[in-house]
């Protein structure tokens, strides 16, 4: 195969890490569909499934921790827009570069919870949130499992950019 032809292939991270964004992204909406039309969370209000866990229904019309709410459909439109963007240049990022194992699992995690929470916005005029930890009177916020893959893939970007051996690539003349 020719140089260039060869360089239009994905390689295994970029594999790794779409395969990945599409199993977080069916997780979440079986899950998601579960809750809401199977369990019936409406109907249930709060469930207590631990002392310090609860599940419960709530639909976040902004970003996270309600920032930014958008209580319009236009404004949802607009954040379910920004997600499917930042998707598409994660996803060229994915696709370009030379990434690490660490790093692959991380972007697919981001882009699956990032286009899960966005056909929710769509779906539902926001996303669908369940978890709801909580300590001695104090409540986390609201979450969901595509919360829960973008967070650990922001973690594994950030553990992956600060490990050893690329801090020790970065530094070699």
């Amino acid at each position: 195969m020719s140089g260039a032809a060869s360089q239009m292939l994905p390689g295994r991270q970029v594999k790794l890490g779409l395969g990945l964004a599409l199993i977080v992204l069916i997780i979440d909406q079986v899950h998601k569909f579960w809750m809401i039309e199977i369990y019936d969370i409406a109907e249930k209000g709060r469930v207590v499934v631990a002392p310090f866990l609860n599940l419960v229904y709530v639909i976040n019309k902004g970003i996270s921790y309600g920032l930014f709410t958008q209580s319009d459909q236009d404004g949802q439109y607009m954040l379910s827009a920004f997600a499917a963007i930042v998707s598409l240049a994660l996803a060229i990022w994915l696709w370009r570069g030379r990434h690490s194992r660490i790093s692959g699992v991380s972007i697919g995690f981001i882009i699956g919870g990032a286009i899960a929470n966005a056909i929710d916005r769509l779906h539902l005029g926001g996303v669908a949130d369940f978890f709801d930890f909580h300590f001695s009177g104090f409540h986390w916020y609201v979450f969901n499992i595509a919360d829960v893959a973008i967070v650990a893939g922001v973690l594994g970007l950030m553990y992956d950019s600060f490990s050893v051996s690329r801090v020790d690539a970065a530094n070699r003349p």
